[in-house]
């Protein structure tokens, strides 16, 4: 009898230390929880910045490739009408 009454006694011994770990464990798993919170949401502020950045520059890139191209058209008239007066 005594030694199911000593056997009983461990495994709730046992049950107890690991409900204790568990109670402690609690606190940094909120803490780490928060912080990842936290740093996903900077990521994610992050993100939409660049993505922000992306589009306006992008913006930027076609716009320059237009000028380019209503330059090249100008400096080609510019030369077809160089070349007609060399010919006349």
């Amino acid at each position: 009898m005594a030694e199911s009454y000593e056997a009983a006694a461990d495994a709730l011994a046992q049950l107890e230390e690991r409900i204790s770990r568990a109670v402690d464990l609690i606190p940094r798993l909120r803490e780490e929880k928060e912080l990842a919170e936290r740093e996903r949401d900077e990521a994610l502020r992050q993100a939409r910045q660049a993505q922000a950045a992306l589009e306006r520059l992008s913006a930027e890139v076609e716009l320059l490739r237009q000028e380019r191209e209503q330059v090249r058209a100008r400096i080609e008239r510019l030369l077809s009408q160089m070349d007609a007066l060399a010919e006349a």
